[in-house]
């Protein structure tokens, strides 16, 4: 499905050239969920754009199912965007006064799709994401989980081969981010190769593979056995017993400032909420 032979990007930085994408070589088969994790400035959301089509790399090579992807003009790319690709991305970009349905089927709309098949199509992607029952409903009137599943019904509409999803769980706890990742995985299964970009371990491991990035190159690429999500479990460090500040020591031969003498027996006032477990 992808295929990258020793690419490279840089960008002009006042006189300077920033070298972020240094000859990379990278290949994704189809039906792969692949997850890229790096530091900030590490080149994933370099690598992203490129993937998508939506910047251009200066040298190498970039094959998509068999397609040259190297100099492409702004029309042709659009194109083998809307044919190839669908996009997840952090911060959902539904619009906010076309209902969930109106939303999902957009993407037909610019296609030229009829109306009545526009409709049926993204009824039928509601219901894989779990949302028939919000068809009509606006963005604002769902929650973060479930506007992301919109954006998700909306990036498969056009059956594309490749879901790009940059920090698709960015925004979302831990609970619903298990949620998307269910959706992800089925996704997969349904035969689209998805590639994540995130910075969070616990989605990372309910991928196939994992690709870390460092200073622009490939530090790692392992395969991996994907978690269910039901069975990531999130671990939570313990809250230390909080503490009632010391209180003002008295200079010597001075008694104690009445603030210091009024905090002793405060800390143990009748109500006061116990920080240790009660005996017995």
């Amino acid at each position: 499905m992808i295929r990258l032979r020793n690419l490279h990007k840089s960008y002009s930085v006042g006189r300077n050239r920033l070298h972020v994408l240094k000859g990379l070589d990278l290949d994704i088969g189809a039906r792969e969920l692949v997850a890229v994790m790096g530091a900030s400035g590490s080149g994933k959301s370099t690598l992203m754009n490129i993937l998508g089509l939506l910047d251009r790399f200066d040298d190498g090579e970039y094959t998509l199912d068999g397609v040259a992807m190297g100099g492409l003009s702004e029309t042709r790319a659009a194109q083998y965007r809307s044919q190839y690709i669908g996009f997840v991305f952090q911060s959902f970009h539904l619009i906010p006064f076309k209902t969930a349905a109106e939303n999902v089927a957009l993407p037909l709309y610019y296609q030229g799709v009829p109306r009545r098949e526009r409709n049926e199509r993204a009824a039928v992607y509601l219901e894989k994401v779990g949302l028939a029952d919000r068809a009509e409903h606006l963005p604002s009137e769902l929650s973060g989980g479930q506007q992301q599943r919109v954006a998700i019904a909306r990036a498969l509409i056009a059956s594309p081969k490749l879901l790009l999803a940059d920090e698709p769980t960015g925004a979302l706890d831990s609970a619903t981010s298990r949620d998307v990742m269910k959706v992800l995985q089925a996704v997969q299964d349904d035969g689209v190769s998805v590639v994540i970009i995130t910075h969070e371990r616990d989605i990372a491991h309910m991928t196939d593979r994992l690709i870390h990035l460092v200073d622009g190159r490939i530090a790692g690429d392992s395969r991996q056995r994907r978690l269910n999500p039901d069975d990531v479990v999130v671990e939570v460090e313990a809250l230390e017993p909080l503490e009632a500040p010391p209180a003002p020591t008295a200079a010597p031969g001075h008694p104690a400032p009445p603030a210091a003498r009024a905090a002793v027996p405060a800390a143990k006032a009748p109500g006061r909420i116990a920080t240790e477990p009660a005996a017995g």
